[in-house]
């Protein structure tokens, strides 16, 4: 088939290659899989050249399902010729009603399914498999999801997906510049206003094509139904408060480290796996298995002068904690979801399928690790820098996975001189924050000596106090 085109060499042949890729169909594929023969011959030690390459079109096609059911249960298709008082033609119109129904609901089904347009789903269920027998006429078809339209014509499978993305970036899109302009005034809510419209008019004009043909009165109503909802959740028109744009900000990037890890991990080889696997793996480990607790309580403690034991913190908090931690480790993720990305879109500066390296792999363990470990940190310092405040101003601590302070009263219930007050002078006339009582002391703060202390909880009585700045 190369004559008159190639140089002919007697010891040369010619292969036709068929390559299966992972991701987009776009201009670069072809590169994608001429760069992997080429990898594939360098690894087997062959002189092997692409010459040429061609896109195949190898999605596949979405056929409709028909059920297939008897019709001796339907009336006549007209009113019959003696039905000429008003009951008549409304009981003909009831038997109609009931049969539709009955249809729908699968009663008279024979068991036979197939599958194709309208038109091709008639011929089908009607063809009998014996060889020369007549078609029947006793039988019709009914479309399984109550879908099929004659006139509507759908995409290819991948191809739907595609555009069902393509839908919902646009109306992400919308969103986000919807909460910008709802906190902005001035030139620049409208400014985000009308990009916001934008993005809405770019996904009504993908839901107007999600069919190849027919269908778009549905669509461009599920897309206004949809959009709806989103604007409705992310700008507070129900009872919820309304999404600031860093929440929208933090809710992308999120969206999109958990697209680009799963288009990297679904053509991972399990050199890869070991390599970007290990960080989320040691991080889960580390955060359950440390000190018995949670890595962010065990910070918040040793931020407040404590130990992990002093706070009494039950096992579900803790397992909230570190499912925050793994939030923190999606975060740190940002890189390889974005190396994922690039591998579904073919950039051509990233290879698919090469393996990594020792140090790549070293240096992303330790980036993954490492912003994890920072946003922990300032996860737990924030807390504690909260807590400090409240006691220096008098005001009420938030809480931090479990862990409540609360302003209490601490009533002596022995002698002074017997109270063992580790390092500290106890005044019962003014409130402290507690962090509670863990095994046999209660942890309480002197906001005065901004450290915590601890009294032997057998030795106190324990009331809330009325105000934080009230004597008690």
């Amino acid at each position: 088939m190369s004559a008159g085109v190639l140089t002919p060499d007697a010891d040369s042949r010619m292969y036709l290659v068929e390559v299966h890729l992972f991701g987009a169909r776009n201009d670069r594929t072809v590169g994608a899989a001429a760069w992997r023969v080429q990898r594939l011959a360098k690894t087997a030690r062959l002189e092997m050249y692409v010459r040429r390459c061609d896109l195949l079109e190898t999605d596949r096609e979405v056929l409709t399902e028909w059920r297939v059911h008897t019709v001796a249960h339907r009336p006549e298709p007209r009113p019959p010729q003696e039905a000429q008082g008003l009951a008549a033609r409304l009981r003909w119109r009831w038997n109609v009603f009931l049969a539709r129904v009955g249809e729908r609901r699968g009663r008279h089904d024979i068991g036979t399914l197939v599958s194709g347009t309208a038109s091709e789903a008639g011929r089908l269920s009607r063809m009998d498999m014996q060889t020369g027998a007549s078609p029947r006429s006793d039988v019709d078809v009914r479309a399984v999801y109550g879908r099929e339209r004659s006139y509507i014509v759908g995409r290819r499978e991948e191809a739907a997906l595609r555009h069902a993305y393509q839908i919902v970036g646009w109306l992400v899109a919308m969103d986000f510049c919807a909460v910008l302009a709802n906190h902005h005034s001035g030139y620049q809510a409208w400014f985000w206003g009308l990009l916001a419209v934008g993005s809405f008019a770019g996904a009504l004009w993908d839901g107007s094509r999600t069919f190849v043909s027919g269908g778009r009165v549905l669509s461009v109503f599920i897309v206004c139904f949809a959009a709806l909802l989103l604007l409705t959740a992310v700008l507070g028109w129900g009872q919820a408060d309304a999404a600031t744009p860093l929440q929208m900000l933090f809710c992308i990037a999120v969206l999109f480290t958990v697209i680009g890890i799963w288009l990297l991990v679904r053509q991972w080889t399990w050199g890869e796996w070991l390599a970007w696997a290990a960080p989320l793996v040691l991080t889960a480990v580390f955060s359950f298995v440390v000190a018995s607790g949670s890595v962010l309580h065990a910070l918040y403690a040793n931020m407040l002068g404590l130990d992990l034991g002093d706070l009494d913190v039950p096992g579900l908090w803790q397992a909230t904690a570190a499912v925050k931690l793994l939030g923190f480790l999606s975060l740190a993720l940002f890189v390889p979801a974005a190396w994922g990305i690039a591998k579904h879109r073919h950039v051509s500066y990233i290879r698919p399928g090469e393996e990594l390296n020792v140090p790549l792999y070293l240096l992303a363990q330790v980036m993954v690790l490492g912003v994890v470990a920072v946003l922990a940190v300032e996860s737990a310092d924030h807390a504690a820098t909260a807590v400090k405040s409240a006691a220096d101003n008098g005001k009420s601590a938030p809480p931090y996975f479990g862990v409540q302070p609360e302003w209490i009263c601490a009533q002596p219930t022995v002698p002074r001189s017997k109270l063992n007050v580790q390092g500290h002078e106890l005044h019962s006339e003014r409130p402290y924050l507690s962090f509670g009582v863990s095994g046999d002391y209660a942890v309480l703060w002197d906001s005065e000596a901004a450290e915590p202390f601890k009294v032997p909880a057998g030795q106190l009585r324990l009331l809330p106090a009325k105000s934080p700045r009230a004597a008690c």
